[in-house]
């Protein structure tokens, strides 16, 4: 079969590689009708973790048709349409019993090696380095899918691809970093980011009851997105002397009553911090980039809510944690449960209550993923999100 693999920093093939076998009863062939490129895939594409290795295969946001299942899969058959969580969880230990999907404990046999870093492990991940479990993703024709019973979510026929895909992950992610932030009526709700999962934090503050959204990007396109499909407010950073200024007169001097970095380890900025992250991750003395993180620090309210989506993989450095305690901030942040989020959006999509496709800009045959992970990372083309098809 063809698939996306990694082979070094900003260094992406389609190659062929063996097709996928059931190894164990619990598991089910996906034959892929349709992947997506994530940012956190950029993060591996960029070079940021230590733990690939070449011919790994990319990718943790596909759905597909089943087309061969385990003597042990009691709820899929073949034939069936489904859409894949990005994490892989049991169903039976601790963490997934109470919902908490992505920290399951017993999909990852890296664990080991993620508890060095981390002095825990957390559920093992489609296609995202060997830190979280080597598992071949879903940038391909066919891929392997362990617990499928738990994890695959079907698909009833009025709905077509584009609409359902981006319940694998990004979808929930947005949904899940408003959630956090506990939005009460009137609320204002800042979003650092307007890439795919920052779009769907501003809709999902608008489904959850914010009053008001902001958003802040430097990309006029992602503005754009973000103000037509989501009603924001918006600030290009690059334009503005102080984000943190500019959102206290927004808000009558008090800030927002919630943030959302939707950015993660790889912010930009223009102000001396900025540079300094950038020169002390380039020197391998930070691994993140907390540019947006610190801005969500100093803008929210008194009492108000951090909520990170965005990606961090380590350390950072310079972090204004004093203003945080007596500001009397709480945080909430993590990898997406993406399981508990999918069928209740999946049914905000049959009220027609959001069309998730609306965030689509590029569509592109997985023989051409090499250039549109280029177009992607360098923004090009006013890309926003690059959908594949096998």
């Amino acid at each position: 079969m063809k698939a996306v693999c990694w082979y070094g920093t900003q260094d992406v093939r389609v190659e062929t590689v063996d097709d996928p076998h059931i190894l164990n009863p619990h598991d089910a062939i996906i034959k892929v009708t349709l992947t997506a490129i994530c940012g956190s895939d950029l993060h591996l594409y960029n070079g940021y973790n230590p733990s690939m290795k070449s011919g790994d295969i990319l990718g943790h946001e596909f759905m597909g048709e089943v087309v061969e299942i385990g003597p042990a899969v009691t709820s899929l058959h073949i034939g069936d349409r489904v859409v894949i969580p990005f994490a892989i969880a049991c169903g039976q230990c601790f963490y997934c019993r109470r919902q908490l999907w992505s920290l399951c404990d017993n999909t990852n046999p890296n664990a080991a090696m993620l508890e060095k870093v981390y002095q825990d492990s957390t559920a093992r991940l489609f296609g995202y380095s060997h830190l979280f479990g080597g598992y071949a993703g879903g940038q391909a024709e066919y891929v392997r899918v362990p617990f499928a019973d738990v994890g695959a979510l079907r698909v009833p026929p009025e709905f077509n691809d584009e609409q359902v895909l981006f319940l694998s992950d990004i979808f929930p992610t947005g949904y899940m970093a408003a959630e956090n932030c506990t939005i009460q009526t009137g609320d204002t709700v800042a979003v650092w980011g307007c890439g795919p999962v920052g779009q769907f934090a501003i809709q999902s503050a608008r489904l959850l009851g914010a009053d008001r959204v902001i958003a802040i990007d430097r990309f006029p396109e992602r503005l754009r997105m973000a103000q037509q499909y989501g009603q924001a407010d918006v600030i290009n950073y690059e334009d503005s002397d102080d984000v943190v200024d500019r959102l206290r007169s927004m808000t009558g001097g008090r800030g927002p009553d919630a943030c959302i970095d939707a950015v993660g380890m790889e912010a930009h900025g223009t102000t001396l911090a900025a540079w300094y992250d950038r020169v002390k991750q380039s020197a391998s003395l930070e691994t993140d980039r907390p540019i947006a993180l610190r801005e969500c620090i100093y803008a929210c309210r008194k009492g108000g809510t951090i909520s990170i989506p965005g990606v961090y993989s380590g350390f950072i450095d310079k972090m204004p944690f004093g203003a945080a305690f007596g500001k009397a901030l709480t945080f909430k942040m993590g990898q997406t449960h993406v399981h508990r989020y999918m069928r209740p959006l999946l049914e905000l999509i049959q009220r027609r209550a959001i069309d998730p496709s609306f965030l689509i800009t590029h569509r592109v045959p997985l023989s051409q993923a090499r250039e549109a992970y280029e177009m992607f990372c360098n923004k090009e083309d006013s890309c926003i999100k690059v959908v594949l098809t096998p």
